[in-house]
């Protein structure tokens, strides 16, 4: 009767040792996966980004094109609203910002250095060129590299979370264009 009970006891629950061994086996499987998923968060907010920076040249051209006879928008809030007689902007209200805060990147668009423009059609002053830049929020959690653009549209990077600046963009720069 007494090793029925000392029986019964011991299958009812686990020992410390089988315990620590799967809380051991649990971390492990830890500190292989997070690395993976923050470096999986990074190359999407990179990405996410990237496309808001393209998102934003496509505006400019057409904002270019269409109100204000060659010039671009100086910021995000002028190139947000429509000319007189359409409905819609040139970019989603979501860059309406000046800085935008897109996929844990600070995005900021600013008038470049080739001088002033003509007035759009809403009236608004315009620019020669843009600079426009993403920055990640924190550089190694939200982001690694930085983003920069200016009016040919083509986007360079800075691996090490710094925006090129307008003159490293230019031919025979240093900045690295994205391929």
């Amino acid at each position: 009767m007494n090793n029925r009970f000392t029986r019964q006891r011991r299958d009812a629950g686990f020992t410390l040792i089988e315990l620590l061994i799967v809380i051991g086996i649990i971390g492990l499987v830890c500190a292989i996966t997070i690395p993976a998923l923050l470096r999986a968060k990074i190359t999407g907010n990179e990405t996410a980004v990237l496309g808001s920076m393209r998102a934003v040249n496509s505006a400019q051209a057409a904002y270019a094109g269409a109100a204000a006879n060659g010039s671009y928008a100086p910021n995000f809030s002028v190139l947000v609203r429509s000319c007189p007689g359409s409905t819609h902007g040139f970019i989603s209200p979501d860059l309406a910002g000046d800085p935008s805060m897109k996929s844990g990147y600070s995005v900021l668009l600013a008038p470049g250095t080739l001088g002033a423009g003509q007035a759009d059609c809403n009236g608004q002053a315009s620019s020669l060129g843009y600079y426009l830049t993403a920055v990640p929020l924190t550089v190694g959690l939200t982001g690694h590299r930085a983003f920069a653009s200016t009016s040919p549209g083509v986007i360079y990077f800075d691996p090490n979370g710094v925006a090129p600046a307008e003159a490293e963009m230019r031919p025979g720069g240093s900045a690295s264009p994205i391929q």
